[in-house]
């Protein structure tokens, strides 16, 4: 594969530079928890069943966590109020959750046990949780054994062709995506329902009424996850399960995604800041619990720096694009991830009438590609210019295949013709898979028959994003990362240490606080 001559100093510098950037956040992810943590920790302990409030059915995890917030004893993290009331009523974490929820038993009114028997206890359960995650994961990974997956992080056996399903009903999405995998689809990922990542509850149970996607739930999950099963063993090729780990229950659909054995998670706290006005603080935090998860689940996150490029200029601030994935890289190592799960996102959004604009989306496609040569790079199509003229935004995302075959890229999310319209038609993604089975089969070793001229425009274009990229990191480095997302630094968009959505739900930790997953995950 060709590579571009990159400054390896630059690179360098601009990794120390992310370090120094996110140790103050990882101080404050150290000395804090949120309601999101606790309840993930509920959930990862069994309490996933829900009660009837106001008529919808209403997490138990939630209720419980909600109840000993308003008392404001939650800084001392629920597995002291919740391993001290399994001890003291000799129940188990499901039958616990349920009476506690239904408020049957007051946590706070129970006699307390010994420190030191709640902290044991509490760290065998903690134990137990583990084993069942990396039971679940061996049991994947025994599929895909099974039935040849052909993933390889570092894109050696071409992109693999991720599409989405978005009908709003899970069983409907079962059908879409087994004609996917049927036309030559590698992964599914199920669109999220819209502003789901604004909830501060995870809905229970299959859905049908999803708006623009399909809810996140973890049954909705079993159910995907079974058909992909069914259909990878009958077409002897391993299929993919895709879902979204951000927002206000971050931590708990990585807990889920973990438990119902997906192998991609969107999962970025900078998308939630920035699109979604979630509260940088909160976010963050959360992120990092989810991450530990999602380490020891071997999942492979997709992160949202792609969607940078939909509201600021493409050619002007592709900078802002890579200074963001050496920070999330360095997020990620701080939770325990390793290289290869971190599936940092950049997309092809520049103007399509920009002179030589190939050129220079494959400079940027390939210069992410040798930086981070171990990740399963994913590379989003352009969506920011389309329009209603189907053919052009075929041959659109035609050329971009193009670019993700000839730049090894490891995941290709297909462009879908119709993309300005509509929740795209089974017909639609049949065409775009379609597409870049062509593209993808015809050029398939393109990338090992070319180089790239030294000094020419597109090796010129790469320097200068990269060189653009460490004065970006300085500048954020001098202001802090906080402030300077408050000032634009990320897709024209400005956010606040305490504004957005959940900040309420963040509070320091106690002297006493203890949470044996941060230790055992």
């Amino acid at each position: 594969m060709a590579h571009l001559a990159l400054d390896t100093k630059i690179i360098d510098r601009c990794r120390k530079l992310a370090a120094e950037i996110a140790q103050p956040i990882e101080q404050l992810i150290n000395t804090h928890t949120t309601v999101a943590i606790e309840r993930a920790t509920l959930r990862l302990l069994g309490v996933n069943g829900a009660i009837n409030r106001g008529g919808q059915m209403y997490p138990e995890a939630n209720a419980i966590i909600e109840d000993l917030h308003k008392e404001k004893v939650l800084d001392r993290g629920v597995l002291h109020w919740f391993v001290n009331g399994m001890i003291q009523k000799k129940m188990t974490a499901q039958e616990l959750g349920n009476a506690v929820a239904l408020r049957k038993i007051n946590l706070l009114k129970l006699p307390m046990a010994d420190d030191n028997e709640i902290k044991s206890k509490a760290r065998e359960l903690c134990e137990k949780a583990k084993a069942s995650i990396i039971e679940k994961r061996e049991y994947r990974d025994s599929i895909r054994k099974e039935t040849n997956d052909r993933f390889d992080s570092e894109g050696k056996n071409g992109p693999l062709l991720y599409v989405i399903v978005a009908t709003g009903n899970i069983f409907d999405d079962v059908i879409q995506a087994k004609a996917a995998a049927q036309a030559g689809a590698d992964a599914i990922a199920v669109i999220r329902s819209t502003a789901q990542s604004l909830l501060d509850y995870v809905p229970h149970g299959a859905t049908t009424e999803g708006f623009g996607g399909t809810y996140a739930t973890q049954e909705n999950f079993r159910i995907m996850r079974e058909a992909l099963d069914e259909e990878s063993k009958r077409l002897g090729r391993y299929i993919r399960l895709t879902n979204y780990c951000s927002g206000l229950c971050m931590t708990e659909i990585a807990a889920l995604g973990a438990l119902e054995r997906l192998d991609f998670l969107l999962n970025d706290a900078m998308y939630g800041i920035l699109f979604r006005d979630i509260n940088m603080k909160r976010t963050l935090i959360d992120q990092h619990f989810s991450r530990r998860i999602i380490a020891l689940s071997r999942i492979v996150i997709h992160t949202g720096e792609d969607n940078y490029l939909t509201t600021a200029d493409a050619v002007e601030n592709g900078h802002q694009v890579l200074a963001s994935q050496f920070i999330n890289e360095r997020f990620a190592l701080h939770a325990h991830m390793t290289q290869d799960l971190m599936g940092l996102g950049h997309a092809q959004e520049m103007d399509p009438e920009h002179p030589n604009v190939f050129l220079l989306e494959i400079a940027r496609a390939q210069m992410t590609r040798d930086i981070f040569p171990k990740s399963p790079i994913k590379f989003m199509p352009p969506t920011r210019f389309k329009c209603g003229d189907i053919f052009y935004s075929h041959l659109m995302d035609a050329m971009f295949n193009f670019v993700g075959v000839l730049t090894g890229q490891t995941i290709q999310l297909l462009g879908m013709a119709t993309e300005a319209m509509h929740t795209p038609l089974l017909q639609d993604r049949w065409m775009s898979i379609k597409n870049a089975k062509y593209i993808f089969g015809g050029a398939k070793d393109l990338g090992k028959e070319i180089t790239f001229n030294k000094g020419g425009m597109i090796e010129k274009w790469a320097e200068k994003v990269l060189n653009d990229t460490l004065a970006h990191l300085e500048m954020i480095h001098k202001k802090g990362l906080m402030k300077a997302i408050e000032q634009k630094a990320f897709a024209e968009v400005s956010r606040t240490e305490t504004g957005g959505k959940g900040h309420d739900g963040v509070m320091l930790r106690s002297p006493q606080y203890f949470n044996p997953f941060f230790d055992i995950l």
